[in-house]
């Protein structure tokens, strides 16, 4: 494949090392005269283990070459990518200048170019720059439709600093956002020999996969550091502690509480993150990230009750009052919260949770039901179709199988909000279900 990479900073001389060493024809592009230079010289403008070796053997091989004229380069390559720095301004927004800069020299090429040429953002840019940056700019000076006469696609890089050859070789995916499906192909051609999932994913939603995981790292380290720190102060080894909680696979490093949803709730996760934080304070220890997480979950119970208010409806049906589906334990449910934030602005309320109604009267917890809470628990209801019926606005709290076939098909003329993710995807701005996180 001929391919013209835009940008040999870091990303950009990585990838025109380690395509060419696959065989491609690269022609990397940079207004800095000296890194077309080095390139030329099979030289790196960067300092990575084994770049080098792998540029010069593109320059030797006549596979990889460099020039700073971007109109030669898109005249002679089907692919351009697009590497260039994306850094912050001063109010930490993201600065687009370079991408744009680089989106008019294509632009202006491709207004005479006869074959299909693909446009790849492989910088890291935020949800909706492509839409509304990057393909406006391409079309307005082409002349052209994206997705029509030129493709576009997202491809974001998973590089590490002094470990990139090796995961541009073995990445963990490869992610595809594609404005097309031609455009897609082109990058599953290439991509084809990688030993890697290959995921093809809307636009946007490849924009906010490669911010969603360079945060979450970030937040590793930060909590990490955060519990090292606390450790530390209780004459604990941080890492001795942090090694046993990375072995679990099954909770600790695994999906199971990485869905986006409502607020977390029971016996252990808010006592328990209240008093870690109460001993950090007390032992003179910061710890910013920790100290959010009970503010951050509050904020989605507000989120969920936001989404309630701007329906301008009175009549709300409560399916499930449990934290969690199978379980009668109500203890800091945040669909208690809910309900009570609900009730306290007049809403006409009734809940249904056959769990709960059964604790009321048989379980374990009909003491903390009639004592604690009876304003909430006196709305039960154990007519789930009568529940349902008299509602306007029908709210899934927990995973009930029950549930589900509500969010698939919301009644007629009733509104449905899934705070648990049973949804699909709504397939028109005017569905009656609509969940929290999507």
């Amino acid at each position: 494949m001929r391919i013209s990479i835009f940008g040999l900073g870091y990303v950009g001389a990585v990838c025109a090392g380690c395509l060419s060493a696959r065989g491609h024809e690269v022609i990397g592009v940079d207004v800095s005269s000296t890194k077309i230079d080095l390139i030329n010289k099979g030289k790196s403008p960067i300092v990575e283990p084994g770049l080098e070796e792998l540029l010069q053997q593109g320059i030797a091989n006549g596979r990889l070459r460099g020039t700073t004229d971007f109109a030669e380069a898109i005249r002679a390559s089907d692919v351009s990518m697009i590497c260039v720095g994306t850094p912050s301004k001063k109010n930490g927004d993201l600065g687009l200048e370079y991408i744009e800069s680089v989106c008019r020299e294509i632009g202006y090429v491709l207004r005479d170019k006869a074959s299909r040429h693909t446009v790849v953002v492989r910088s890291t840019v935020l949800p909706g720059t492509v839409k509304n940056v990057v393909i406006p700019i391409l079309e307005d000076c082409s002349g052209k439709k994206a997705g029509v006469d030129f493709g576009v696609a997202v491809n974001p890089e998973f590089l590490r600093e002094s470990t990139a050859i090796k995961d541009y070789d073995q990445p963990p995916m490869t992610v595809i956002g594609e404005l097309d499906s031609a455009s897609g192909d082109v990058l599953q051609a290439l991509y084809q020999e990688l030993d890697a999932p290959i995921i093809r994913k809307p636009v946007e939603v490849a924009e906010m996969i490669k911010y969603t995981c360079n945060v979450w790292h970030a937040t590793k380290v930060t909590f990490a550091n955060e519990i090292g720190n606390i450790a530390k102060a209780v004459g604990v080894d941080g890492r001795e502690v942090m090694d046993v909680v990375c072995q679990d696979k099954a909770l600790n490093l695994s999906q199971y509480y990485m869905r986006p949803g409502f607020a977390f709730g029971g016996s252990c996760l808010p006592k328990d993150v209240r008093a870690l934080t109460y001993r950090a304070a007390s032992l003179d220890v910061r710890a910013p990230l920790l100290d959010s997480l009970m503010r951050s979950n509050e904020s989605q119970v507000q989120n969920a009750f936001d989404i309630i208010e701007s329906h301008d409806k009175r009549k709300v049906a409560l399916l499930g009052l449990s934290f969690k589906a199978g379980t009668d334990d109500l203890r800091e449910s945040p669909l208690v919260e809910l309900a009570e934030r609900l009730i306290g602005k007049g809403y006409q309320l009734d809940i249904y949770d056959q769990n709960v109604e059964y604790a009321r009267v048989h379980g374990a917890n009909k003491d903390y039901i009639e004592s604690k809470i009876p304003h909430v628990s006196s709305l039960l209801n154990a007519n789930f179709e009568q529940v349902v019926d008299n509602a306007e606005i029908i709210i899934l709290g927990n995973r009930d199988e029950q549930f589900r076939a509500l969010a698939q098909q919301a009644p007629e003329g009733k509104q449905v909000i899934d705070l648990v993710g049973f949804m699909s995807k709504p397939t028109c701005a005017t569905s009656r279900t609509e969940g929290i996180c999507w």
